[in-house]
């Protein structure tokens, strides 16, 4: 028998037209279609194989298995992630430098990060109170960025941040995107490794001094497993890595402001304050908003799962929002319930808005912590810290356009103290 001939074969000649018609959906509407959980479709000229649900996320995140180098590709890397950052390891020198990420995002990080928001959030109201209409994504980018930098140790002008934190967000809009959308994104990456790789060398030099413990300091002097400081163009990806995504909380930020304007009902659940009711909120925000589409890896060796042969070499995508979005895991997935978190145990490949697995072992992201605390931060200021209206607007979002965010941005208007 040929390779795979048990597995559903998507019929198309190459599916990348496809997979930009149909963004976050393509694996999903396959997967329907199929009555399957895998199929194998062609993707830019090569075979790949499209995966879904819990028991493939397990497959997946099996560093036995799979290997991350070769399967970013470089289009992505040279504008999302930096050419060969840490999202491209694997083995001892992935796990050698997700130990330093993780010694940057520990709980007590999470939480200082969560308090300079709320610092930062408080600190907008008096500018808001004179302007017509606030766009919460535009306002949630620049206060993310300022926050980022001073989490980080990285000096900022005030007359920058906007500029900077544009760029860090257009890194992460050039991730689905071909043409312009694609080259602003690698622009930004360009301007923010030659600013970020500067302040590694001048803290280096003695120039600028770095606090012990910031991810400025922590990162300029890490060492490799051979004892070699990264070099400067390194290190600035890699500090990026800690910068850009704090920013591109900002998205998060924006669904969980659509979702108290179309979920009116749950507010006076976290009017109460409660840390439960905000985790709870926050997660179902992750789990049924589209944020991550899928994510790929490389087969490390041969291997056969599910009736398929998975051949060395061969690029395999996780969807993750069809995977946050099965019915199997996800009791009706398609209504918005924070409920459903209430007795939720944490499973490593149920939930992967940002990736599965063990975070100190695999390639989940270590600043889900973060992401949540800071979500939870702004829905406390977005329901008992101020009051505002809600224009007439065009809040849609596209599951095609990836990464998506509602139209408007989330405009405001008439915002006052509580």
């Amino acid at each position: 028998m040929a390779m795979n001939e048990q597995i559903p074969h998507d019929k198309s000649l190459d599916n990348s037209l496809a997979l930009m018609q149909e963004g976050y959906l393509f694996i999903n509407n396959r997967m329907n279609r199929y009555q399957t959980d895998l199929f194998e479709a062609r993707l830019l000229g090569q075979r790949v194989i499209c995966m879904s649900g819990e028991k493939a996320a397990n497959v997946f995140y099996d560093s036995e298995r799979f290997q991350r180098n070769g399967a970013v590709p470089k289009r992505i890397q040279k504008s999302l992630f930096g050419l060969n950052a840490i999202q491209t390891m694997d083995g001892k020198a992935h796990i050698h430098r997700k130990l330093l990420f993780m010694s940057l995002m520990t709980q007590p990080q999470q939480k200082r990060v969560a308090e300079l928001t709320m610092e930062q959030w408080m600190a907008s109201i008096g500018k808001w109170q004179g302007v017509e209409n606030v766009v919460l994504f535009e306002e949630a980018k620049e206060i993310l960025c300022r926050v980022a930098c001073e989490f980080a140790g990285v000096p900022i002008q005030e007359a920058e941040v906007k500029e900077r934190a544009d760029d860090f967000s257009a890194m992460v809009d050039a991730f689905g995107a071909i043409g312009p959308r694609h080259w602003k994104g690698r622009r930004a990456r360009t301007r923010a490794e030659e600013w970020i790789r500067q302040v590694i060398e001048t803290v280096r030099t003695g120039e600028l001094n770095a606090e012990e413990g910031s991810a400025l300091y922590e990162i300029a002097f890490h060492n490799d497993l051979n004892g070699q400081h990264l070099d400067a163009q390194m290190a600035a990806i890699e500090l990026i890595n800690v910068l850009r995504p704090i920013v591109a909380i900002s998205i998060f930020i924006t669904f969980a402001a659509l979702a108290l304007k179309e979920y009116p009902e749950y507010r006076e659940m976290l009017q109460t304050g409660k840390n439960e009711y905000f985790e709870m909120f926050a997660q179902e925000v992750r789990r049924f908003y589209p944020f991550g589409p899928f994510t790929g890896a490389r087969v490390r060796k041969d291997f056969i799962w599910n009736e398929c042969e998975f051949k060395e070499g061969m690029l395999v995508l996780l969807d993750m929002y069809g995977t946050n979005h099965d019915s199997r895991l996800w009791e009706n997935p398609n209504e918005f319930r924070p409920e459903r978190f209430k007795d939720w145990k944490g499973g490593l490949f149920d939930f992967i808005p940002q990736g599965g697995g063990d975070v100190a072992k695999g390639h989940r992201c270590p600043g889900e912590g973060m992401t949540v605390e800071v979500m939870k931060a702004s829905l406390d200021f977005l329901v008992n810290k101020i009051e505002f209206e809600i224009p007439v607007q065009n809040l849609n979002y596209s599951l095609v356009k990836m990464p998506s965010l509602p139209e408007s941005g989330f405009v405001m208007r008439h915002i006052k103290r509580k």
